[in-house]
């Protein structure tokens, strides 16, 4: 286009010379339609290239908001170097926003992992969507036909840069169709991605799989994974035994959880939907065992999987419902194991129903897989009107925009949505609440020790930040391995479980005792009672938001 106009300037600007001999010859209105011809077959040329193939709707053109910086021949950012720019972000400010990443820090990032990208879009006219998104329908000609069109200038792209190969709609597009508006590309090439972010109808255009760890790059961390067999023993101090039978957790004791069930709120009727790494086939309790003693008979237990691991072009597999890391069983134990007689820990809400949805393989979320499987548990989450409470005890370092879409959807839909502030592994370093549950549609709960509630101090392991809503006692101040009981991989004998994420999967647990006490509670009813009955209502913390839930009171 270029060349084009410099023809057309060329042309004028010798008119003044060659002019008479084109009148002569009646040749200068010919030439100069030639030229505008030329001009506008070469626009024509650079719009058919953006949007390659014609759809059957009016859809928004693909136009770029701004020229693209060139690569100049640099190569792509080591892994090493995005580690060390990444941690120096993530210690200075917290959770790591793709949208400040610049085209060539992205295109580095994705080609470090497995080149996967998530583009969130939207016409121009319909602005900010994020309180509009469980509204959009993707089978509207509109949208359906803008998703299309973003697909079809990736294949056509590669069929140009890549022509050895015979590209089909399956070899760029990765996890399928989605019910919201985003979509999943198999990306490669620097200037492909930097158009696919700088067109206008583009909301966000990140990498998928990008995880921080240094060493192991795009491969399962087995973060939170692992030591989840019965403990070989576990000192009286550390649980009591109701009447009836069932192991209770000391730290239930402190947020008077046992007084709340003792005033009848057990959380009956209420579905608690978890998502996380799946349960354990071998744990009776959270199988054919989940109904029967205090628990009654009237609940159950559903189970769904959207983890889905894929390779370069295969088709990616579902790999089940079963927790093949020990994590989602003990935050399936800690929400709802059943009030049993024979000496099992006892869940929290232990008369609510649970949907365990398998969304990734450890605590991480830093796979295009587990990123995919979290945004799809939302959306199912969001979709069953017999839902009313989630709860993630995962999280990453890193912001997702398909994550977000899927949360607010959930969140519109009228959902209650618990998530982990934190829990520090060996390569974090800063102190901090992380995606999402820096999340504004997110209530953010983290870990405190034992002691006095004037001087709270969060747990060994656990983030702290203005964005915490909630804590939870689940650490004894003199002793760092006195952590709660809940559910082991298989059998009635206990296991310890800690973290940020056992506090979110309480407080999960607490808000189910609350709304059972009255099932005509809105969600906001239900969050307002878990305020007030919190030691620093009416004000707030700086790092432990309204404080430690009293179950009694919120449940009063």
């Amino acid at each position: 286009m270029i060349l084009s106009y410099l023809v057309l300037v060329l042309a004028f600007s010798f008119a003044p010379y060659i002019k008479p001999v084109l009148m002569k010859r009646n040749f200068l209105l010919p030439t100069l339609a030639i030229v505008i011809a030329i001009l506008f077959s070469s626009c024509q040329k650079e719009e058919d290239q953006l949007n390659p193939v014609a759809d059957d709707y009016d859809s928004p053109r693909l136009v770029l908001r701004q020229d693209i910086e060139a690569l100049d021949g640099r190569e792509p950012l080591s892994r090493s170097e995005l580690y060390r720019m990444f941690t120096s972000y993530i210690d200075s400010r917290g959770v790591l926003d793709w949208q400040e990443m610049n085209d060539y820090v992205v295109w580095s990032a994705a080609l470090a992992s497995d080149s996967i990208i998530s583009v969130g879009f939207a016409p121009e006219s319909y602005g900010d969507i994020s309180g509009s998104i469980h509204e959009i329908n993707m089978r509207d000609g509109e949208w359906r036909a803008l998703r299309e069109r973003l697909i079809n200038f990736v294949l056509e792209r590669n069929r140009r840069l890549y022509s050895d190969r015979r590209w089909q709609r399956e070899d760029v597009l990765a996890f399928g169709e989605k019910p919201l508006p985003y979509v999943n590309l198999r990306v490669w090439d620097y200037e492909t991605l930097a158009m696919l972010r700088n067109f206008t109808v583009t909301r966000y255009c990140e990498p998928m799989g990008y995880g921080i760890e240094e060493s192991q790059g795009p491969i399962r961390s087995d973060s939170g994974c692992g030591g989840n067999n019965p403990a070989p023993s576990v000192p009286s101090d550390h649980f009591s035994m109701a009447p009836q039978g069932a192991m209770v957790s000391w730290n239930y004791l402190p947020m008077n959880i046992h007084k709340a069930w003792l005033s009848g709120a057990r959380g009956n009727r209420v579905t608690i939907g978890l998502i996380d790494t799946g349960v354990s086939p071998d744990q009776a309790k959270l199988n054919n065992e989940f109904i029967g003693g205090l628990s009654g008979n009237n609940r159950f237990i559903d189970k769904e999987g959207f983890h889905e691991p894929c390779s370069w072009f295969v088709f990616c597999s579902n790999d089940g419902v079963d927790d093949l890391c020990g994590h989602g069983t003990n935050m399936a134990g800690t929400i709802a194991a059943p009030f049993s007689s024979d000496g099992s820990p006892s869940g929290v809400a232990f008369r609510s129903n649970l949907v365990s949805v398998r969304a990734t393989e450890d605590v991480v979320v830093n796979t295009s897989a587990e990123k995919n499987g979290v945004s799809d548990a939302y959306v199912y989450l969001g979709n069953r009107s017999d839902v009313s409470i989630i709860s993630m005890s995962l999280g990453d370092l890193f912001s997702n925009g398909q994550v977000t879409d899927a949360i607010n959807y959930a969140y519109n839909q009228g959902k209650m949505i618990f998530c982990a502030a934190g829990t520090s592994l060996s390569w974090t370093t800063f102190v901090g609440v992380i995606f999402p549950a820096n999340l504004p549609n997110t209530i953010a709960v983290t870990g405190i020790k034992t002691g006095g509630l004037n001087n709270m101090q969060k747990c060994t392991s656990c983030h702290s930040g203005s964005e915490v809503d909630f804590v939870v006692t689940m650490e004894d101040q003199n002793n760092s391995s006195k952590q709660p009981l809940t559910l082991a991989n298989a059998g009635n004998a206990p296991t310890y479980t800690g973290g940020s994420s056992v506090a979110t999967a309480t407080a999960a647990g607490i808000a189910a005792l609350v709304l059972g006490t009255d099932r005509n509670q809105s969600r906001e009813d239900v969050l307002e009672r878990l305020k007030q009955s919190s030691n620093f209502y009416p004000s707030r913390s700086g790092q432990f938001g309204w404080g430690r839930i009293d179950a009694e009171l919120a449940t009063q």
